[in-house]
């Protein structure tokens, strides 16, 4: 098995296991990160001994505190790890085998859509959630805003991004952001490998087919903050000029559920808060 600079992984009883190791920056994600995910989940896909995946991160402080701001000294920088970050997740959400987030401390930014990428997500009780990026001048740029939405409903998913909250494990619980909870760290990864273990049991073939609907879904979405020509550009690189500014995800709901006028013009309310910086 390949040796990593910022992650470590081990296979044991079929899970592979990909440990964010930078307890220090609290698991926070640069390009070197990212790289070393992509190559770690090809190297899982092709082991006939992997039948899952499962993410944590080092230590019990952080799952992952979102981007490594420390490392991003222009815009451009930020926009390229953003669209980087995105197709990574993309990958993880339609990863051909079951991936588990065991969500140990803050789970923040792109630490977040990280979690929500995974089939499940199973978090300690000093777990923390947020999307806080409006904080920064900038949106969720790795498709949070659709998957939580997705997740939690989308009134729910509005509030916690344009309010930045951060929440608790058994709120995150309540609303289905996660699917369990549990203690401690210990207590965490020993609720994960059952959970692992019982998915194991099941026929492979089986347990592939039950997930494929929930696949081609998220591959048919069109990409957060994509071009209309196909080529991946995060919200925070769009001017609010652009004409061909896509749609935020409540404004295309809208349309879907038969909204009022008023309230779509509500959501374009919305939608300039979000851009304003």
């Amino acid at each position: 098995m390949a040796e990593y600079e910022t992650i470590l992984t081990e296979v044991e009883n079929g899970v592979g296991r990909i440990t964010i190791n930078r307890p220090d920056a609290r698991n926070a994600l640069n390009m070197q990160v990212l790289g070393d995910i992509r190559q770690a989940l090809a190297e899982f896909r092709h082991d006939r001994e992997v039948g899952v995946v499962v993410f944590t991160g080092a230590g019990e402080r952080a799952f992952a505190a979102g981007a490594d701001i420390g490392e991003l000294r222009e815009r451009t920088a930020f926009d390229a790890l953003a669209s980087v970050m995105q197709g990574v997740y993309d990958e993880i959400e339609a990863y051909e085998k079951p991936t588990i987030a065991a969500v140990n401390g803050l789970a923040l930014g792109g630490g977040c859509e990280l979690a929500m990428a995974c089939d499940v997500r199973i978090a300690s009780g000093n777990a923390r959630f947020g999307l806080p990026e409006v904080t920064l001048a900038i949106i969720p740029g790795a498709g949070g805003t659709q998957r939580l939405s997705r997740l939690v409903g989308k009134g729910r998913a509005i509030e916690m991004i344009l309010t930045s909250q951060i929440i608790d494990a058994e709120e995150a619980h309540r609303i289905g952001l996660v699917t369990q909870v549990v203690g401690d760290a210990e207590a965490l990864m020993d609720k994960v490998r059952a959970t692992a273990a019982t998915i194991l049991s099941r026929g492979p073939l089986a347990v592939r087919l039950a997930s494929s609907p929930y696949r081609p879904a998220s591959r048919r979405t069109r990409r957060l903050g994509s071009s209309s020509r196909g080529s991946p550009r995060p919200y925070s690189s769009i001017p609010r000029t652009s004409a061909r500014a896509p749609r935020p995800f409540w404004r295309s709901a809208s349309r879907i559920s038969g909204e009022s006028s008023s309230e779509r013009a509500t959501g374009s309310l919305k939608r300039g808060l979000l851009w304003e910086h």
